[in-house]
């Protein structure tokens, strides 16, 4: 009889005792519509949003979505083709990253000697293991060496490494990944390229062209395969190229392609941001950084890929021939070009920089604020057009916190 009263006693007050569950929230101004919200989040996902009457205890700083970044080759000293990476490498560069404001990127690299590319992917899917950045890191961007390699559209990619697509090779890098290659940039005019394309694509790979010197037919043929994305569009590409018959217009006007773009103030001129904006709309552009592992340094000369590069402030610059080399900001200053070159809102500059490659890439768990996704927010001030992270959560951790 006692035994049975215990039982009973403990049955009704078991829920008081059971642990509680983890619950946290944020407020701010949404980017959407600059009105203040609320954000709980339980066990890393986004429970409620609540757009409360009262603002006196709602922060005014903006909350949206962290950051997208599909195409970053390095960063804060880390390259990701670079000899001896290591996972701790990748770890310094993730956690710089969400300084930035970027809680999901794709580490890209790009054309190499094979045995390096092929070391350097098994060290990232490692990364991609570990319990402290792997949520940081949904796939891999192999951004050549497929591509062409005539000097101006492979950039700063080495002849000697480009080379004809080659499915096997492709299937190495792969494995060496643990299929983690989600991206793949290369040139549509290559011998084999577009059985190669047909290939990616029916494995899951988005296939983007990029550093070519396509035909408009050769684009049209690798669409037709599942082509989907054009790699910095209006960058790989010779300074000088016919007014007509160019990589260009056929890549704008092919409703199925999705550009990304380097808005970064250097890249592209504002006529050329606005007329990719206004052709494709915000819905379908991607942001991009292209940064270098130098972004984040101080300025001056450095020697990477077995050439000498200059970085400035700004940009990173071949010094002997004064063009461009690579990136050397984060996308959220991609975002501030976008609004003041195409005077697009906050919302659709985030759009482009966080929902559209999260839809692209099918990361559903990603890319907006709503129930259900997970908590990877950034909380920001905007400084006249400036883009000031204040904290960054992934997986409803808070991961920065700006002055700690």
């Amino acid at each position: 009889m006692k035994i049975s009263l215990w039982i009973l006693i403990l049955t009704f007050f078991l829920p008081i005792w059971s642990p509680p569950k983890s619950n946290f929230s944020i407020s701010g101004t949404n980017y959407t519509n600059n009105k203040p919200v609320l954000i709980e989040f339980e066990q890393g996902k986004i429970s409620k949003i609540i757009h409360p009457k009262k603002t006196a205890d709602i922060s005014e700083l903006f909350v949206a979505p962290g950051l997208i970044d599909i195409q970053i080759n390095g960063f804060f000293g880390v390259d990701f083709s670079g000899p001896d990476l290591t996972v701790e490498d990748v770890k310094k560069a993730t956690k710089a990253l969400w300084r930035a404001g970027v809680t999901s990127y794709f580490p890209t690299i790009i054309t190499s000697e094979f045995s390096r590319m092929k070391e350097n992917f098994t060290v990232l899917a490692k990364a991609m293991e570990d319990p402290e950045i792997g949520n940081s890191i949904p796939g891999f961007h192999l951004e050549g060496p497929y591509i062409s390699p005539i000097n101006g559209f492979r950039g700063a990619h080495l002849e000697k490494y480009t080379r004809k697509p080659d499915w096997q090779e492709f299937l190495d890098l792969q494995n060496a990944a643990k299929n983690n290659i989600k991206l793949i940039t290369l040139a549509p005019e290559l011998d084999g390229a577009i059985p190669f394309i047909k290939k990616c694509v029916d494995n899951g790979v988005i296939v983007s062209l990029g550093h070519h010197n396509g035909s408009v037919s050769q684009i049209r043929d690798a669409v037709n395969a599942g082509a989907r994305m054009a790699t910095h569009l209006g960058n790989g590409c010779a300074n000088m190229i016919n007014r007509h018959y160019n990589p260009l217009w056929p890549q704008l006007s092919e409703d199925l392609i999705t550009p990304s773009i380097i808005a970064d103030g250097f890249h592209l001129t504002r006529e050329e941001v606005r007329t990719f904006y206004k052709t494709k709309g915000a819905d379908n552009i991607i942001l991009v950084s292209d940064a270098l592992d130098l972004a984040g340094l101080p300025p001056g000369e450095y020697i990477r890929g077995e050439r000498k590069l200059l970085l400035t402030p700004d940009v990173v610059k071949f010094p002997d021939i004064n063009a461009l080399a690579g990136a050397a900001s984060p996308i959220s200053r991609c975002i501030e070009v976008m609004m003041e070159f195409t005077q697009c809102g906050l919302a659709e500059a985030i759009t482009m920089a966080c929902t559209n490659p999260a839809k692209m890439f099918s990361l559903n768990h990603l890319g907006a604020i709503i129930p259900g996704k997970r908590a990877d927010l950034i909380l920001f001030s905007m400084v006249g057009n400036k883009i000031e992270i204040q904290k960054t959560f992934v997986n409803g951790k808070a991961v920065y916190s700006k002055g700690e």
